[in-house]
Parts: C-alpha cells; structure tokens; sequence
C-alpha cells in the first residue's frame, strides 16, 4: 500500500462525479443513502451566522483531506466539515496515513498527509463540488453547509506565511474557483450561473498539542 495520498486533478474528480450522478452511485455510494433534504427540516438550525442544514457532520482527520471524502459525507447528511488540521510545517516524515483501524487505533501527532497548497486545492475542490450536486439534484434549499477549518499546532506556527496564505485564500477563493468552474464549464455549463461564495470558511477550530501554553489559546 502507497503510503502517500494520491490527488487527482480536478477534471477528473469532477468527470467521476457527473458519471456517478447519471449512474445514480456516487464514489460507490448507492443514490439510496442519499440524504434528501426536507423544506421544514426541524433539525434545521445556525452557527457562526449561517444556515446549517442538520447539526451533524465530520470531525477532522485524513478523511477530511480529500476532496471525494467530503463531497461522500455530504451526500451522506454531513453539514458541519471538520476540515483535516493545516500546519506550517507540511513537509513531515512520519508514518502515513496517520489512522489505521483494522483492530485498534492510532494516531501520530503532526499528522497532515498533504502540504497546504493541496489541502487549499481540496477544499475548494469539494466546495464547488456540494454546490453544483445540490443544483444538479435540483434541491432549493440553501446549501446548509458549513465548512470548519482546524489550524495548529502553535501560535508562531499560526503567524507562519503559509498558514496565513491559507487563511485568505479560504476566506476568498475567487480567482481559483472561477478558473475551476471554466474548466469544467463544458461539462456543467450551469456552473457559470451558481453563486457559490468566495469565502470557504470563516470559522476556525484550534487544535493545539499537549502542553501548549494557555495564554497561546484565545
């Protein structure tokens, strides 16, 4: 087993889901478990000043790195995404991927699989992709979704360049996504008429490591 993620570009993830679309199973997901959503949904409710469709979701993790993962829980129901945790240092060699589960579990600390640019690209990836499958799906309601990002581990590695290039691309991803949605206009060409926002994420969960100082976390 490669112990590295493989990506793929962004074409191609969006070709895989169109075709699972019209073959009624997306990344093996059978339409069956498809969530529907309902116009009254009692679960309905807000957080950080947005809709959130249902409060349940995904905690972050290596399964909320890829793009195809993301775009899987939300069919599934998963409104609130925990995304993988970002870190300045994105060049670690530990061994990957950082949970197993076939009997126990396990995890190792600074454990981000991919470097910040292509968790930024995967992110976005999966952001276009939710808006486009709930206008394919033809569902009204707003898209309900929540997007959480989880930065670490530290405060200097926070202040890093990176980190903070991270931090405003997620919060304005429009170059980017205007360049994704043309190149896969020709697919979709209703892509071009979607309002999906800029910002990905303007909410942050802090995740720090085992003794970080108390007066780093705000």
């Amino acid at each position: 087993m490669n112990s590295e993620f493989s990506l793929i570009s962004w074409r191609h993830l969006f070709e895989l889901t169109m075709q699972g679309v019209k073959e009624k199973r997306v990344f093996d997901l059978p339409e069956a478990l498809f969530y529907q959503p309902e116009k009254n949904n009692p679960l309905r409710t807000r957080m950080f000043d947005q809709p959130l469709e249902n409060p349940v979701g995904i905690s972050a993790g290596p399964h909320s790195q890829m793009a195809q993962n993301i775009v899987s829980a939300w069919l599934c129901g998963a409104r609130y995404i925990e995304l993988k945790t970002v870190q300045t240092d994105d060049e670690l060699d530990i061994p990957r991927p950082c949970i197993d589960m076939p009997f126990e579990g396990y995890n190792c600390e600074f454990s981000q699989e991919l470097k910040i640019h292509q968790s930024y690209d995967e992110y976005l990836n999966a952001w276009i992709l939710i808006h486009i499958l709930k206008d394919k799906f033809g569902w009204t309601e707003d898209v309900g979704t929540i997007f959480n990002m989880s930065i670490g581990y530290d405060l200097e590695g926070i202040k890093k360049e990176n980190v903070q290039w991270f931090l405003d691309k997620m919060s304005d991803c429009s170059k980017e996504k205007n360049e994704k949605i043309e190149a896969v206009a020709d697919i979709y060409p209703r892509a071009k008429e979607l309002n999906i926002p800029d910002c990905i994420s303007d909410n942050v969960t802090l995740s720090t490591m085992h003794g970080c100082p108390p007066g780093e976390i705000r």
